[in-house]
């Protein structure tokens, strides 16, 4: 008797369906599985047949074969346990062969029968729905994972004796079900810290809310002590909340990294990654036999903050240049290829030279050649697709002793408002176009979006010729300005918005040309 499960693997961040196919029958006793499997697939046999013994369930003495098709994929992970225990007790008449029709399985075992947590659970869920499943079986760990996801029940198990349960004596289930479709609701922005908090600093925090509204590319540059991390943490206080879609593509990652929880079913934040300078190429792009999202894929809707980013290894900076441009990466190997998602917001902060004084002749020791090598460790390439410079300045002892006056838009509140007021604007703009921000306005469409009057256009041909911008440069600069327009409410990109984007280039050529 041969009978088929509906289960799956992840690779990358996707499910690859696969069918465990089992078959019993008569012949020299053993237990053979087939189907291109890894090390620890291989190992099912010998968890399944010592689960099933302590769950009083004897395996007769026959030749037992399970396949997984399709054989010419390579299969990995622990999830195949309970599906391949299912197929056998299906096989054997323990359980209902009907029980199969329309369901998906999913889960590791241990050795006393336990039903073991699984890493990619939602993408496995999105994956069943996509092919036509009524319900999946998981373990009860994943179950609130497993239910963000609507159009498909979710029945999770402890335990193979709670399978014999549910589904024994006539296949009468006697189980909960939980109908998914199940969002948790976001906590707000009060976990954040607040903007206030930082002592001066107005220009870098207008253009904080440049940034956040257009979701553009930003690098600080200043003295050690200016607020450069600090305003870095608040910045997701201030970007606008993700919607259902984007939570279950972030989420997706996230579960296909076995980075998800009971506590945490679903991201519902944009996320925030900030790796430590000595982080691995590899780590950043992801990878492995059976890749990995890396910290890139993490940071997907949110925000990567590269603090001293010159100290990042030069293989490791190069790495981004492709994902910032096409907001994907891909990862080939022998097995097959896969692209992670890897539209995030680059966040960059630096000193401006090694003792971190320049251009302070008073105080900085170091050479022009110094300060030369330090600072070209970032590439041009690279520094062609930061949208914002800003530079930072010494606070001044009024800043520090609260001689500023902080008015409400200097606060993580009200530049939130200033942000969510741009991006409803936006929205409206873009509301046929399938784009989200400014910044992702192709090149091809920036005259339908971006219309600048004579003055304007004259301004920006000077610019260009004087300042010997690139394409891409002069592209940035109008993404930038249509921002800061939207942030205004004005419905024009007018010359003070050009002058301003510019200003943000500016910096740029001060410290690297």
């Amino acid at each position: 008797m041969v009978t088929e499960v509906l289960s799956g693997g992840i690779f990358g961040v996707d499910c690859r369906p696969v069918r465990v196919e089992t078959d019993v029958s008569s012949g020299l006793p053993m237990f053979e599985m087939v189907g291109r499997l890894s090390a620890e697939v291989k190992e099912a046999a010998k968890r399944v047949r010592v689960a099933l013994k302590n769950e009083n369930i004897s395996i007769p003495p026959k030749r037992i074969t399970v396949n997984l098709a399709p054989a010419d994929e390579l299969k990995e992970g622990t999830g195949f346990d309970l599906p391949i225990a299912i197929g056998l007790l299906c096989a054997m008449e323990i359980l209902p062969e009907s029980m199969l029709k329309g369901t998906f399985v999913a889960g590791e075992l241990a050795l006393d029968g336990r039903v073991c947590s699984v890493r990619g659970v939602l993408p496995m869920m999105l994956r069943a729905r996509e092919l036509g499943a009524e319900r999946c079986i998981l373990p009860a760990e994943n179950i609130r994972e497993a239910s963000v996801v609507d159009g498909v029940s979710v029945i999770g198990v402890k335990s193979i004796g709670e399978v014999l349960e549910i589904f024994g004596n006539g296949g009468r289930e006697q189980a909960v079900v939980y109908k998914g479709g199940e969002m948790p609701v976001s906590s707000g922005f009060d976990a954040y810290e607040d903007f206030a908090d930082i002592s001066g600093q107005e220009g870098l925090k207008r253009a904080m809310v440049i940034a956040a509204a257009g979701f553009h590319n930003l690098i600080m540059i200043g003295p050690p002590g200016a607020g450069k991390s600090m305003a870095a943490k608040r910045l997701p206080g201030i970007l606008p909340p993700m919607g259902k879609e984007e939570m279950l593509e972030v989420s997706k990652i996230y579960s296909a990294a076995g980075l998800l929880d009971d506590k945490n079913s679903l991201i519902t934040k944009r996320p925030f990654v900030a790796p430590h300078h000595t982080v691995s190429y590899a780590a950043l792009a992801g990878g492995g036999r059976n890749p990995v999202p890396g910290l890139i894929s993490r940071a997907h809707k949110g925000v990567l903050f590269l603090d001293e980013v010159v100290h990042f290894s030069s293989q490791g900076l190069e790495i981004l240049r492709q994902p910032m441009e096409e907001r994907k990466i891909r990862i080939d190997r022998a097995q097959g290829s896969c692209e992670f998602p890897a539209d995030f917001m680059l966040l960059a902060a630096l000193n401006p030279c090694p003792c971190g004084n320049y251009p302070d002749s008073r105080l900085c020791r170091c050479t022009e050649d110094q300060v030369r090598r330090y600072l070209s460790k970032l590439s041009g390439p690279l520094l062609d697709r930061i949208d914002i410079c800003v530079e930072m300045s010494r606070l001044k002892i009024g800043d520090v002793s609260g001689g500023a006056v902080i008015g409400r838009q200097y606060t993580s509140e009200g530049m939130r408002e200033g942000v969510m007021r741009a991006r409803m604007i936006q929205e409206n703009r873009f509301k046929q176009g399938g784009i989200s921000f400014n910044s992702r306005i192709s090149p091809g469409e920036l005259e339908k979006y971006i219309s600048l009057g004579r003055e304007e256009k004259h301004f920006m041909e000077k610019a260009y010729d004087r300042l010997h911008l690139s394409l891409r440069s002069y592209h940035k600069i109008l993404r930038v300005a249509r921002t800061i327009a939207d942030v205004e409410e004005s419905g024009e990109v007018k010359l003070i918005h050009l002058q301003e984007a510019l200003c943000y280039r500016s910096i740029e050529d001060r410290y690297w040309r």
